[in-house]
């Protein structure tokens, strides 16, 4: 029972409403009773919890991506994309993948040190760790918690590979560790850039970095020496389709050498969160995109078919698609992919351990 919320209490935020979670027996609504009370309720702030997880390295068997083992440093982000896949994982916590979602984070403080013991573990293989694949590593309360860098520096000592996804200029301040990482082929940065609209930036993506912001990131990363990727993503019709060459056309100027692109994906309450944004922000668009969304979903909302959810079917997929990689080729985009090694993997040694004698 999802409940729009007046603007003033969700102002900076990117849903629209705050509906109980799919898992819980009961659905909580604010009603108003004739005394105005609603009007007297505070305003969605910002809280952090501690996540008290006992490891922090998330497998998976997806044969459509290309890692198999990930770190998410937070639960939750207040970035508040309003399309973002993951916002069905806070009802895991008994959450609304709505505003809780984008207002109650966790933070998982012990993770550089749980990384550590992990990567010791016996019979561990090093292979390339994503971060950043279901919430941002640098959303803004990195700024204080600096639980990101703690898990780069273990992962320098370690000698360990990492792909970072961001869509934070932040990513920035952590140049220092990602150009020594680079130089033995341990990092790569990719870069979300939606739109180059501002207006559309921050009423898609209200506490993101701006667009201007991310192509600078972009670009001191790339002077760095550090591999960067541009990732236009998601890809939605009929409201930033029309911007595929003009993003990868800055993003080559800023020196990125490899793009990818993503489709919508709507799984689960996604769908109803975009739905409320777009009649909120785009009523004038809301059946066009909603029908092109379709036609690239074999007549569904979302279809979560391995090798299919990230590009869609059909013509107006294939159309993306292909003026993707003509986009691409022309700017001489993805003519070489960065490869991550595992050569330089040396398992760190944990307080206390007997040394070998050979």
């Amino acid at each position: 029972m999802a409940v729009a919320i007046d603007r003033q209490r969700r102002r900076g935020r990117g849903a629209q409403s705050n509906a109980s979670g799919r898992y819980e027996a009961e659905a909580r609504v604010a009603f108003d009773d004739g005394w105005q009370s609603l009007e007297d309720l505070p305003p969605f702030k910002t809280t952090v919890a501690v996540d008290t997880s006992r490891k922090v390295i998330t497998r998976n068997d997806s044969p459509d991506i290309g890692f198999d083992r990930s770190i998410n440093p937070y639960r939750g982000c207040e970035h508040g994309c309003v399309y973002c896949f993951a916002r069905p994982t806070h009802a895991y916590l008994g959450l609304s993948p709505g505003l809780d979602f984008e207002s109650k984070l966790f933070a998982k403080p012990e993770a550089p040190s749980l990384l550590e013991k992990e990567l010791a573990a016996p019979g561990y293989e090093p292979r390339m760790i994503a971060i950043g694949t279901n919430t941002d590593p640098y959303q803004p309360i990195e700024r204080e918690r600096k639980i990101m860098r703690g898990i780069l520096e273990v992962l320098e000592r370690a000698g360990h590979p990492v792909g970072i996804v961001t869509k934070s200029a932040l990513a920035v301040r952590d140049i220092d560790i990602l150009s020594r990482m680079a130089r033995r082929n341990l990092a790569k940065v990719a870069i979300s850039v939606t739109t180059l609209d501002p207006k559309l930036a921050r009423t898609m993506e209200p506490r993101a970095s701006t667009p201007p912001k991310r192509l600078e990131a972009l670009k001191q990363l790339s002077d760095a020496g550090i591999p960067t990727t541009v990732m236009v993503a998601p890809v939605i019709p009929a409201l930033n389709d029309s911007e595929i060459e003009r993003i990868l056309d800055a993003a080559a100027h800023a020196g990125v050498k490899e793009a990818s692109y993503v489709l919508l994906r709507l799984p689960l309450e996604v769908r109803d969160l975009f739905r409320e944004w777009l009649m909120a922000n785009y009523p004038d668009r809301y059946r066009h995109v909603f029908t092109l969304i379709r036609d690239m979903r074999g007549g569904r909302d979302y279809d979560s078919k391995w090798g299919e959810r990230m590009k869609g079917t059909g013509p107006m997929a294939w159309t993306i698609g292909r003026r993707f990689e003509i986009a691409c080729d022309k700017l001489g985009l993805n003519k070489r992919r960065s490869k991550l090694t595992t050569d330089h993997f040396a398992k760190p040694k944990q307080t206390g351990e007997q040394l070998s004698l050979f």
